[in-house]
């Protein structure tokens, strides 16, 4: 997840006065210009260090290149919207998200609005933890956990995240979480420790390597 500053706050002074629905958002949302998810009815930009950046893009290339060797009717968009199951107020980001091509007929605001529904249709949804780790490891992933999102992985390179989720002392965690009859269970991987996947089975990657992506 990306360190946020408000938009809204500090650039729309017209959007203080109410929260936004997620339709609203969508038809705000500056195509090209920045990137932008909605909590509770308010904007957040989200603004990624470059660090960050290599580790979203050293995940999303690995699995890319899985997708291809397997043939796989997976494909990683660019960018894409998940809207929270019980609220018209909320969309978030993922760093990266692994989506089911299959699946994307049953996505009634998918063509038009690039967003995603249903947890049937994401096979993986990444992020990577920045300051803010709160929002991943609370937030996001209670959210993913309701929408029904199979598999959650949080990259917590730094170690930032609570005791109670990366244990004592922190250190450099991988989380994966898993959807068990509605509910999330959870591995942590560090070190040499191969990351296991139920989306991937056969992917090869050590949370090292992850983690010194980010060193």
């Amino acid at each position: 997840m990306f360190t946020q500053a408000k938009v809204n706050r500090n650039v729309l002074e017209e959007e203080d006065m109410k929260l936004m629905t997620l339709e609203e958002f969508l038809d705000w949302y500056p195509d090209g210009y920045g990137r932008f998810e909605l909590h509770n009815g308010v904007i957040i930009t989200m603004q990624p260090t470059g660090t960050h950046e290599q580790v979203a893009g050293f995940l999303a290339l690995e699995l890319g290149v899985e997708i291809k060797r397997l043939n796989l009717p997976f494909f990683i968009p660019r960018q894409g919207i998940i809207k929270a199951i019980d609220s018209d107020k909320s969309g978030y980001i993922p760093d990266v998200m692994v989506l089911d091509s299959n699946a994307l007929i049953n996505e009634p605001m998918w063509k038009k609005r690039s967003t995603i529904t249903q947890g049937i249709s994401i096979k993986l949804a990444i992020e990577v933890v920045s300051t803010n780790w709160q929002d991943d490891y609370l937030m996001k992933l209670g959210e993913y956990e309701k929408i029904g999102i199979g598999e959650y992985w949080i990259i917590d390179y730094l170690g930032l995240g609570g005791r109670r989720y990366i244990g004592d002392p922190k250190q450099p965690t991988i989380s994966v979480y898993y959807l068990v009859e509605g509910e999330y269970t959870v591995e942590l991987f560090r070190g040499q420790d191969l990351v296991r996947s139920l989306a991937f089975p056969e992917l090869n990657l050590v949370a090292e390597q992850i983690v010194q992506i980010g060193q």
